[in-house]
């Protein structure tokens, strides 16, 4: 009996956190549904047929940490343009829309259907994030009333609450926005995403007030608000934390992953519970650039492939109550996708600091294929006047652009192979 399908990929390796690592398997997509995870059967038939030899193929990424929300905020970034060369599928914004701007980002959300999933934490802040910081400096933006009403009306998109606690952000209304969002959270029964930054207030007050399922992003910061003392230990209320059930998120960003903190939580054993790169203007032309460099940056430490590929897919998917089939190959799941090459040899990362790292292997995009259909290459899009680049970031970008122009969009007739210059490992320059 003859088995037809619309997509299958032949020859590659699967890595799912559920299935575990196969060899040689094919992935067969029907209706942008995976229809058959399995050996090759000579009676199957696709609409078209990549071959992926030598290559992984990955659940679709979920990025827990994004922002998206392009046009209406400072940080946002067309994530349209990045996706295609990421592995991304799965978008979770967080907290660029507060209550005034959801309306605005469900209909961001219906508009990018095609580019993958999209979601989001609703900033406590109704201003969200119009401006670099400072949302929660007035406490009349921290409106619990107004969250409250726009979260349990929008719980399709909106996957929890986002607040912002370092000095800049509350001024001197310390964990005030904090306590209002846990209002908020637990009325609806809701996780919360707690960024850290330069204090006060102090890591130790913000972590004894988190709850069991609430996340700490920025979890290998370098700044003042460190998990790790400045002998390199970890901190006692990071322990009684973990112990308590808070999670830990990578959050890479500008400024959130410093490359001797997170040595120092992995020797102790705290690896992140997921890895996620807070992109946005200002980190996604370097040092973070996308989700793949930084699982790059944490094989580099030693955390175990599978770990890592589990972090940036089905654990992140769980955390935010995604749906069933979000994160994984599973038979029935969404055809979400990311092929990757894993490559040998000797890659410079760097974290925020530009403290410099050698991996001698890493992760590279080769495709990415939202409900079974590939995505195309994008221009990338240049940085708003608000913005500030480096001249080597300005380069990048050029190059990137260059690199685009010179690969032509796959078509039927080619073997689905599309492989980008090196452009996941930032030294100045891709």
């Amino acid at each position: 009996m003859t088995e037809n399908y619309d997509l299958m990929l032949i020859g590659g390796s699967v890595i799912d956190p559920v299935l575990g690592i196969m060899r040689d398997k094919v992935v067969a997509v029907r209706g942008g549904l995976i229809a058959y995870v399995g050996p090759r059967s000579p009676s199957a038939h696709a609409v078209r047929t990549i071959d992926v030899s030598g290559q992984y193929v990955l659940p679709g990424l979920v990025d827990l940490h994004t922002h998206i929300f392009r046009g209406c905020t400072f940080w946002g970034i067309d994530h349209r343009r990045v996706g295609w060369r990421s592995g991304v599928t799965t978008w979770i914004d967080a907290g660029s829309s507060g209550a005034y701007g959801a309306r605005g980002f469900r209909e961001l959300v219906v508009a990018d259907d095609c580019a993958g999933q999209t979601y989001g934490w609703l900033n406590i802040s109704a201003i969200g994030l119009v401006g670099e910081t400072f949302e929660s400096v007035r406490l009349e933006h921290c409106d619990v009333d107004a969250a409250l009403s726009v979260l349990a009306e929008n719980r399709d998109i909106f996957v929890g609450l986002k607040v912002r606690i370092d000095h800049n952000t509350v001024g001197d209304n310390g964990l005030e926005p904090l306590r209002r969002a846990q209002l908020v959270a637990s009325d609806l029964g809701v996780p919360i995403m707690v960024h850290i930054g330069v204090g006060p207030p102090t890591l130790d007050r913000v972590l004894e007030v988190m709850r069991p399922g609430d996340v700490m992003t920025h979890c290998y910061t370098g700044t003042n608000m460190s998990p790790v003392d400045d002998s390199g230990q970890v901190r006692p209320c990071v322990l009684s934390a973990r112990d308590r059930g808070v999670l830990l998120d990578l959050g890479h960003g500008a400024g959130g992953f410093s490359f001797p903190t997170a040595e120092a939580m992995l020797k102790a054993g705290f690896g992140p519970d997921t890895i996620s790169s807070d992109l946005h203007q200002l980190s996604a032309n370097g040092p973070m650039v996308d989700l793949v460099t930084c699982m790059n940056k944490m094989l580099c430490l030693g955390m175990p492939l599978r770990e890592v590929v589990a972090a940036a897919t089905s654990v992140p998917a769980r955390i935010a109550g995604l749906p069933p089939g979000v994160g994984t190959l599973d038979v029935g799941a969404l055809a979400d996708l990311a092929v990757v090459a894993l490559d040998d040899g000797a890659f410079p990362l760097y974290d925020v600091a530009l403290n410099k790292r050698i991996a001698d292997t890493r992760f590279r995009s080769v495709q990415t294929i939202v409900r079974g259909r590939l995505l195309e290459p994008a221009m990338p899009e240049p940085p708003p006047p608000w913005i500030s680049v480096t001249h080597e970031q300005q380069q990048a970008e050029v190059d990137l652009r260059e690199a685009v122009m010179r690969h032509p969009v796959f078509d039927a007739g080619a073997d689905g192979r599309f492989a980008l210059p090196d452009l996941l490992d930032w030294d100045g320059h891709v």
